[in-house]
């Protein structure tokens, strides 16, 4: 998992970890300037990348369909969730 690695392809623990390293690497000062923008751009798109993730996953939870009682019966498919 370097800056080399498809924020895409991250799953959302993954780009969590890696945002974690950009900001301890940003916070600590060491890194040259140029660096230090490159890593922000990409802790911009990780950050982006795991609110997407987020996002994506409260609709899904906010699909549930509940019963009278309360208790989850079933989903809705993932695209009506978002219609």
């Amino acid at each position: 998992m370097g800056t080399g690695t498809d924020i895409a392809a991250l799953s959302f623990e993954e780009a969590l970890k890696e945002l974690e390293n950009v900001v301890r690497r940003l916070e600590s000062g060491d890194a040259p300037l140029d660096e230090s923008i490159d890593l922000y751009a990409r802790g911009d798109a990780l950050r982006a990348h795991c609110q997407a993730r987020l996002d994506a996953a409260q609709v899904r939870i906010e699909a549930i369909v509940a019963d009278r009682e309360g208790k989850a019966q079933s989903l809705r498919p993932f695209d009506e969730a978002q219609g």
